[in-house]
C-alpha cells in the first residue's frame, strides 16, 4: 500500500509544502535543496542558496557574536558525515535578518532546535544530511522575568523548558568535547591501539599506530579474523575469545607477532608487548575488548645482539687469557735474565695489544692485512719496508695471529733493519681461485750476514703453530745470507 501511495503522490512537491523549514546539504557542505517553509524563514531565495558553502550563508565570523554557535552547527555537520549517525542540537541561538519597512535589513534573535540526519547511498555511505528545524523563540521569550510564584503551565512552557534544553544542550557540548579530546588522545598515542566490539571482534576504532604495524591496511569495520587472518594461526584470536568469554584480561611481553604486510610479501616477525582488556556496558557485560601495547622488536633485537656481543667477548676473553699464559710460558723458557723476559714479554703482549686497537676502530668486524702489517712493523721505520698486495678482509681472530706472526718476524728482523742496506719486502696474493688461498711472502734483504739459528726459538714455535693450527695453513722459513725468508700458504675462506 506504501509503494502505491508513494506513486501517487509528488514527493518534492510534498517536501516543498511542508510546514516546517528544511534543508539538504551535500558532503561539501553546500546546498543542494530546500523548501519554501525554509526560504520564508531564512528570508533568502533558493538562486542565492542553491551550490553555496552553508557557513558563507550562516557562519559568524571570529570572535564576532554567534561565533560559538556558528561552529557549533558545522561541528554537527561534520560529526554526521564522519559518524553516519543523526545529530541533534537542542537550542541554537541564530539572528534572522528581516526588512524594515524604510528598506534597511535588520536581524531578529531567533532560537532553534535542529535535527541533521544523514541520507545515505546503497552502499551505506553518507551522499547528504537533511536538516529540520524548529523555532523555539516563543518558547524561550515565554520564561517568567519577575521573581514570585510560577504557574505549572509558565514552567512547563517558560523557564523548565529553556532550563533543561540548555541542561541538555550543555551536557552535549561536554560530552563531545570529553569525546574528541579522549578520540585526539587515543589516536596520537605512541603505543597501538584498537576497539573490537562482539564476539566476533568487529574492529571499531584503530589510532595511527595501529595503522602503522599492520601497513595501513584498511581493517576498520572488519573482525579481526577477516582483517588479520595470520593472527588467528598463532593463537591471538584465542586470548581475544578468553578476554571476551571470561571477563578476565590477558596481557603479553616480548610476544612475537607474525604481520603479513602484503597478499604476497614477506611475513614480518614484530615483537609487542600488549593488553587484552574487557569493555563492558552499564550491567557489566562485556561488549568488547580494548587492545592497548606497544611494539618493542628494537628493544628484544638490541637485548639479542647485546647477549652475541657479551658472548663474543667472553670467548675473546678467554682466547686472549689463554694467548698471553703460552706467551708467559715459552718466554720464560727462553729468557733466564728477569729482565730480558719481561722486555720480551711486554713487546708481545703490546703486538696484542696494537692489534685489539685496530680491532677496536672497526668494532670488531675485522681488519685489513695491510693494516695489520703497518701496525706491527711500524717501530722499524716505513721507509725500510716494502708493503705490496691486494686488499685483503680478515677477520678478528686471523687478524690476532698474523699480528703476533708480524711481531715476531719484526724482532727477528730488528738488525737485519737496523742495517745500512736492510730492507724487508712482503708480497702477498691471492692464488688457485677455484679454492682461493692467501700467499704471504717475507724476504729479508742486504742486511748482515746471518746463520741458521742451531734450535727452534720460541717465535719460531709461536709462528709455526698460529699457521698451523690458528689458520689451518702452512709455512716454510728459510735463511739466506743476508736474513729470513718465509712462504705463507692460508685457505682464505677458512674461518680462524
Amino acid at each position: 500500500m506504501l509503494k502505491t501511495l508513494a506513486k501517487t503522490i509528488d514527493l518534492v512537491a510534498a517536501f516543498d509544502a511542508s510546514p516546517n523549514p528544511y534543508m539538504l546539504l551535500d558532503r561539501d557542505l553546500r546546498f543542494a535543496g530546500m523548501n519554501q517553509a525554509y526560504l520564508d524563514v531564512t528570508q533568502r531565495t533558493r538562486e542565492e542558496l542553491i551550490g553555496a558553502y552553508v557557513m558563507d550563508i550562516f557562519g559568524a565570523a571570529e570572535g564576532g557574536p554567534g561565533h560559538h554557535d556558528s561552529q557549533r552547527l558545522e561541528a554537527s555537520f561534520r560529526k554526521v558525515l564522519e559518524s553516519g549517525d543523526s545529530d541533534h542540537l537542542a537550542l541554537l541561538h541564530y539572528p534572522i535578518r528581516t526588512r524594515a519597512p524604510q528598506g534597511e535589513t535588520l536581524f531578529e534573535d531567533r532560537y532553534w532546535s535542529c535535527t541533521h540526519t544523514p541520507i545515505k547511498n546503497d552502499q551505506g555511505e553518507v551522499t547528504h544530511i537533511l536538516q529540520h528545524t524548529s523555532d523555539v523563540t516563543e518558547l524561550i521569550r515565554a520564561r517568567p522575568t519577575q521573581d514570585g510564584p510560577r504557574s505549572a503551565l509558565d514552567e512547563m512552557l517558560g523557564g523548565g523548558v529553556f532550563r533543561r534544553a540548555m541542561e541538555v544542550e550543555a551536557d552535549n557540548q561536554r560530552l563531545e568535547a570529553e569525546r574528541r579530546q579522549l578520540s585526539d588522545v587515543l589516536l596520537n598515542a605512541p603505543g597501538f591501539v584498537a576497539v573490537l566490539n562482539g564476539p566476533d571482534h568487529v574492529i571499531q576504532f584503530c589510532n595511527e599506530a595501529c595503522y602503522r604495524l599492520v601497513n595501513h591496511r584498511d581493517i576498520l569495520g572488519s573482525t579481526v579474523k577477516q582483517a588479520l587472518p595470520e593472527l588467528g594461526e598463532q593463537g591471538h584470536l584465542d586470548f581475544l575469545n578468553d578476554v571476551y568469554e571470561t571477563g578476565e584480561p590477558v596481557m603479553g611481553r616480548q610476544r612475537a607477532f607474525n604481520l603479513q604486510h602484503s597478499p604476497d610479501g614477506p611475513a614480518d616477525n614484530r615483537y609487542m608487548d600488549f593488553a587484552y582488556q574487557p569493555i563492558r556496558d552499564e550491567n557489566a557485560r562485556v561488549i568488547g575488548v580494548f587492545v592497548q601495547g606497544h611494539d618493542v622488536t628494537d628493544v628484544v633485537m638490541a637485548a639479542e645482539r647485546q647477549k652475541l656481543m657479551i658472548d663474543e667477548l667472553n670467548h675473546r676473553v678467554k682466547n686472549t687469557l689463554a694467548t698471553v699464559q703460552s706467551i708467559a710460558m715459552q718466554t720464560a723458557r727462553t729468557h733466564q735474565d728477569p729482565r730480558s723476559f719481561a722486555d720480551a714479554f711486554e713487546a708481545r703482549l703490546m703486538a696484542l695489544s696494537h692489534t685489539h686497537d685496530l680491532l677496536t676502530k672497526s668494532h670488531w668486524e675485522g681488519a685489513d692485512l695491510r693494516s695489520v702489517l703497518e701496525h706491527e712493523t711500524r717501530a722499524h721505520g716505513a721507509g725500510r719496508l716494502s708493503l705490496n698486495g691486494p686488499l685483503v678482509a680478515l677477520s678478528p681472530a686471523r687478524a690476532l695471529s698474523l699480528g703476533m706472526i708480524f711481531h715476531e718476524l719484526a724482532t727477528n728482523a730488528a738488525s737485519a733493519l737496523a742495517h745500512g742496506d736492510g730492507r724487508v719486502t712482503v708480497d702477498w696474493r691471492v692464488i688457485n681461485h677455484s679454492a682461493p688461498q692467501l700467499e704471504i711472502i717475507w724476504s729479508e734483504t742486504a742486511g748482515p750476514t746471518v746463520q741458521k739459528p742451531e734450535r727452534r726459538g720460541f717465535g719460531t714455535r709461536l709462528i709455526e703453530r698460529n699457521v698451523r693450527h690458528d689458520l689451518r695453513g702452512a709455512v716454510d722459513m728459510s735463511y739466506t745470507g743476508h736474513g729470513l725468508s718465509a712462504r705463507f700458504t692460508l685457505p682464505l675462506e677458512t674461518d680462524a
